[in-house]
């Protein structure tokens, strides 16, 4: 990937660092690794960064550094990729699976794969979640193919411009057509996993509305402005409508469901080398239809 400045006479008689933070808005940190290994150009050449630049020169960043993710063991898998290009790859993940390994999943995960996957291609980049999704939730994940990628889709989220739709059951009848949830949340004390709603918690803000009434059960949209841990799922259970099959979280009604009933369903952003915007979907899995079946009876 090459990243394309041409000098205007706004940046007449710049430094090739202000283009490259300012223009190409790339970050210290990428741009010391670009300057140490030599891939920032003027006009086709290697330059210093302190070098001043002239209306009409071409300044470019490449970024196709070899890395090498140690530990992630490659693994063929049958993937979902429902978007990929040189910058990013979204997998559709199914329910039931690891994002990236960890010391009880060393194999199997979805970065195992993406890990076969982009080797099989001849591609060596690290494994980049741009955002991750608990084991038995299912739906969109996006990978960056690289740290600039990375950095402008974080960016993106920090900004609240990266935005993710899902889709949930929840026990009981909800009675509000759309509404927001505004609660803090916290780490539990005592436990690594589980998180609970505490006044020294980060803020943390879900909007829902009903898509679907159900059989004592409520299919709902979220949207998220934060992106806490559990956030879904403990704003459900803080209302007292936790997501039908969350075991964690209080939702374990009737056994209808195997996992927790939550789908990353739609995720849109502004593609971070062309500027065109992005929207996916992703499809409901046929275990989240099969209880929405059951409760429609």
């Amino acid at each position: 990937m090459i990243l394309k400045y041409i000098v205007d006479e706004e940046s007449d008689k710049k430094t090739v660092k202000h283009i490259l933070k300012n223009k190409l808005e790339i970050s210290e940190r990428l741009i010391k690794k670009l300057k140490y290994n030599q891939k920032i150009l003027c006009n086709s050449h290697p330059v210093y960064i302190n070098t001043i630049v002239k209306v009409g020169d071409i300044v470019e960043a490449v970024i196709d550094f070899e890395e090498n993710n140690e530990g992630i063991i490659p693994e063929k898998m049958d993937l979902d990729i429902i978007y990929e290009d040189e910058a990013l790859i979204a997998v559709n993940k199914k329910p039931d699976t690891v994002v990236h390994p960890t010391a009880k999943h060393l194999t199997g995960t979805i970065a195992n794969g993406l890990m076969y996957y982009l080797k099989e291609k001849g591609i060596n980049t690290l494994i980049r979640p741009v955002s991750r999704l608990d084991r038995d939730t299912s739906g969109i994940i996006v990978f960056a193919c690289n740290q600039y990628v990375q950095e402008n889709l974080i960016r993106q989220m920090n900004k609240k411009s990266f935005k993710k739709t899902y889709l949930g059951i929840v026990s009981g009848a909800i009675t509000q057509e759309e509404g927001t949830i505004n609660l803090p949340i916290a780490r539990k004390p005592d436990s690594i996993m589980l998180r609970h709603i505490s006044g020294d918690g980060s803020p943390s803000v879900t909007h829902f509305k009903i898509i679907e009434r159900l059989n004592n059960a409520t299919l709902l949209e979220f949207n998220l402005e934060t992106g806490r841990t559990h956030q879904i799922r403990v704003h459900c259970q803080a209302i007292g409508h936790p997501l039908i099959g969350d075991t964690l979280y209080g939702g374990n009604i009737e056994h209808i469901a195997q996992r927790q009933c939550l789908h990353s369903y739609k995720t849109s952003f502004t593609h971070p080398i062309s500027g065109a915007n992005v929207s996916l979907t992703a499809p409901i899995p046929d275990d989240f239809l099969d209880v929405l079946e059951i409760l429609r009876k």
